[in-house]
């Protein structure tokens, strides 16, 4: 199991750079790996990355359509907020 530092705290993650425990995530956190994914974070950004930790404590399956249905955001704005692949760099930040 590899591990990187993010502002100062220290996680562990998989080899793709995801989580292995969840709860090592912080807001600070988040920021440091929306950089590394070119993602500047809003307001609006960690309303998602909520709502994504929510569903994924509660054992929920994560879907973009999932994400159109919350009210937070609409597909388009989604796409926008996290470019290229949004669920996999939304979850990536989100430390899920």
């Amino acid at each position: 199991m590899a591990q990187k530092t993010y502002a100062g705290v220290t996680v562990d993650v998989n080899d793709e750079g995801y989580f292995t425990d969840p709860a090592q995530w912080t807001k600070d956190v988040a920021v440091e790996i929306a950089k590394e994914e070119g993602v500047e974070l809003t307001d609006k950004h960690f309303e998602v990355l909520e709502y994504l930790r929510n569903r994924f404590t509660n054992g929920e399956a994560l879907s973009i359509r999932g994400i159109n249905k919350s009210g937070i955001v609409d597909v388009k704005t989604f796409y926008q907020m996290f470019p290229g692949a949004p669920l996999k760099k939304s979850t990536k930040i989100a430390g899920i």
